[in-house]
Formats: C-alpha cells, sequence, structure tokens
C-alpha cells in the first residue's frame, strides 16, 4: 500500500536512531557503570523500593519466596533531550550495562544474593530508571511450634545495601505493604499480611534497611483430619481397657496396640516439626502423657491379673487385702453388700444350726455316737446324710 514504505521507513529510522542513543548514553568518554550517578561526592541517590509477591513455601525453618523488585531511582547521566533523537523518551538497556544498587536480602539462608534473572532497565529521557527484576529467595526464619498445626508465623525479609551507607544510597519505601495482585495463593499457608517499614541499622556505619514482614497462619484442616482426629480416637480407646474383664486375655494387648499407635504419631509429629529444642509442640505433650497413662494402665492391668488368677489352693489373702477390698474401697466407692435376701437367710441358718451342734456337744459329753433323727421318731437319718436333714428343719440327738 502506498503508506507501507513510510511505515518501514519510520522503523527504520526510529532504530537507528535507538542505536545512536544507546551507543552515545554508554559511551566510554561520557558514562562509567561503577560510578554512583550523582553529580556531587555530597549527594544522596535515592533509591525507591517495592515487593510483590508472588509465590510463597515454607520449609524447615527456611522461607523460600518468589518475588518482584520494583526499584527506581535518577541517573542524570543517563538523561537526553527527545527531540534530538526522533523523539525517543524511552529506552530499554541491559541491566549489567549500568550503575546498579547494591540490595541484597540480608538475612539470606542459602548465599545466593543476587535476582534469578537481569532484566532490562526502563530508562527514561529525564534520566529515571526502573528495573523490575524476579527473584527466588531463601530466608532464615524462625518457627513457633508450640501451638503446631494452629500456628501463626512472622517470617522477614530484610533488604539492605552491601556497601553504601545512609549517606550515600537512601532507600526509599514506595508503598507500606507489599503486593499480592500477582500472588498465587498456597494450600498449606494463609498470608494475614505484608507490612513494610523503613529502619536503620544501630552500628556504624549506619545502613538503611527495608524490611517486609510475613504475617502467615497454617492452615489446620489436613492436620486436623489425618492427625489429631485419629490420634484422639485411638487415645480414647485406652479406657475401655478397664471395662475388658480379665478372662478375655485381651486386655494387655490393647494396651500395648495404643502405645504404638501413640509411639508411630509421635515419629510422625517429629518429621512433620521443624527439629527444635526451644519448644515443644501442644500435640507432642499431649502424646507423651497420654503414654504414660497407657504405660500406667498396663501396669495396672497387670497387677488385676495377678489377683484374678489366684486361687485359694495357691495363695492365701492377707488381712490387710481384706480390709483394703471389703470394708474400705466399699464404702468409699459407695458399694453396697449383694442384696439377695435367700442367700443371707441361708447363711444365717448355717450359722444358727452350726451353733446348736455345738452346744448340744457341750451339753452331753457322754453320746459317743449321736444319730440325727427328725421330728417323725420313725424317720432316721445316717450321718452321712446330716448336711441335708440340716437344711430342712429342727432335729435332735439320740442315743443309740
Amino acid at each position: 500500500s502506498p503508506g507501507s514504505p513510510s511505515i518501514i521507513a519510520d522503523r527504520g529510522l526510529c532504530a537507528e536512531s535507538e542505536e545512536r542513543l544507546l551507543k552515545w548514553l554508554l559511551s566510554r568518554e561520557r558514562y562509567n557503570k561503577l560510578i554512583r550517578p550523582v553529580s556531587l561526592a555530597q549527594l544522596i541517590s535515592f533509591f525507591h523500593f517495592h515487593l510483590s509477591l508472588y509465590r510463597n513455601y515454607k520449609t524447615e525453618q527456611i522461607m523460600i519466596t518468589n518475588v518482584w523488585l520494583t526499584q527506581n531511582w535518577v541517573d542524570y547521566r543517563l538523561s537526553w533531550e527527545p527531540s534530538d533523537f526522533d523523539g525517543i523518551d524511552k529506552l530499554r538497556i541491559p541491566s549489567r550495562h549500568i550503575w546498579l544498587p547494591d540490595i541484597v536480602l540480608y538475612n539470606n539462608a542459602d548465599g545466593i544474593y543476587e535476582v534469578t534473572v537481569f532484566t532490562n532497565a526502563i530508562v527514561l529521557s529525564n534520566g529515571t530508571i526502573f528495573w523490575l527484576p524476579p527473584a527466588i529467595y531463601k530466608s532464615a526464619c524462625k518457627i513457633e511450634v508450640k501451638h503446631f498445626p494452629y500456628d501463626q508465623q512472622n517470617c522477614t525479609l530484610k533488604f539492605r545495601s552491601w556497601t553504601y551507607d545512609h549517606t550515600e544510597v537512601d532507600v526509599v519505601l514506595r508503598t507500606g505493604v507489599a503486593s499480592m495482585d500477582d500472588f498465587t495463593p498456597s494450600g498449606e499457608w494463609d498470608i494475614l499480611a505484608l507490612p513494610g517499614r523503613h529502619t536503620f541499622s544501630g552500628s556504624e556505619p549506619i545502613y538503611v534497611d527495608v524490611t517486609y514482614d510475613f504475617l502467615i497462619k497454617r492452615n489446620p484442616l489436613f492436620y486436623t483430619i489425618n492427625l489429631i482426629i485419629p490420634c484422639v480416637l485411638i487415645t480414647s480407646l485406652a479406657v475401655l481397657v478397664f471395662y475388658l474383664p480379665s478372662d478375655c486375655g485381651e486386655k494387655i494387648s490393647l494396651c500395648v496396640s495404643v502405645l504404638l499407635a501413640l509411639t508411630v504419631f509421635l515419629l510422625l509429629i517429629s518429621k512433620i516439626v521443624p527439629p527444635t529444642s526451644l519448644d515443644v509442640p501442644l500435640i507432642g505433650k499431649y502424646l507423651m502423657f497420654t503414654m504414660v497413662l497407657v504405660t500406667f494402665s498396663i501396669v495396672t492391668s497387670v497387677c488385676v491379673l495377678n489377683v484374678h488368677h489366684r486361687s485359694p489352693s495357691t495363695h492365701t489373702m492377707p488381712p490387710w487385702v481384706k480390709a483394703l477390698f471389703l470394708v474400705w474401697l466399699p464404702a468409699l466407692l459407695c458399694i453396697r453388700h449383694p442384696q439377695n435376701n435367700s442367700a443371707r437367710q441361708r447363711l444365717r441358718q448355717r450359722r444358727q444350726q452350726s451353733w446348736g451342734l455345738q452346744k448340744t456337744k457341750e451339753a452331753s459329753p457322754g453320746m459317743d455316737n449321736p444319730e440325727w433323727v427328725g421330728p417323725d421318731p420313725g424317720m432316721a437319718s445316717s450321718p452321712s446324710s446330716s448336711p441335708f436333714l440340716l437344711s430342712t428343719g429342727s432335729y435332735y440327738l439320740r442315743k443309740r
């Protein structure tokens, strides 16, 4: 078309102008990337900083954060008049060819302080530079495990210039909070807040710090379903040990099974929670206390089974055992004696008859071979049938 040649010509002119502008800006006589961009030594380079969170992970006391660092500053040496270069007011320059503030993550945990990719920097005609590099940082984070898995953590990202103090480079926060517009939610952690603050180091020389606080909360649903509920259910089985009859033979087996299950849960918690001796999780304390109680129940069950399987032919009951289990404990536990009237009457009759027989023997010492007889003189009984006769009525002795 008639307009196509002019468009191609304009694009070619623009490319030539950008090339000419880039050579002029980065010429050795005019620009040195090792020099801080100030016209006087007493001036401060103001560096604006902003953090955008993309993704966040948590491992053993290390927070892995995928962020975008928005940085901008003014370099007067990279300014030009747009009219001299065909109206070009914006230029993209590889960041390795210009001066960059040496901002690093101060509380780094893996020794990699640089950003992931040195992207191009956007340079405006007035010398303002925008640089937006992505970075994956691993920062040290102290984990509070006391309320696991219903815990909240406060991790920080502290950024500081590695060599420039506050008299040379001043870091200014663009906003008071980090941006979460491009954040990818995590299934394990919820971010409550991302405040940022501007601080100074306490020792000389004084450095400017920019610190972002990551207030995060753990999602407890996974651990509640797979850890807390099974642990509570298995623990409740330990109470049923005392309801099992001693003859079933499963009291000790149930106690040992519960103890082994609690040991497995304790090992799982030790693998999930970061190894630290500063604090012990409440669920760990609960499991240890429950294991002590289950161990005590095993000892108690052994004692119960030992007493249960004793018999008069093998053991003699001491008097203190009778007093403890037949007098003191029933009264303490509000346990009454069996209310079986027929059994009590038979016991009372046997006692009366035994007492009467003893009195009769004392009153008739000359009777050598007494014979039990009933109310009817015609009904006589031999001595071998006397126990039956004693339980049916009143009888007297007759000498043969």
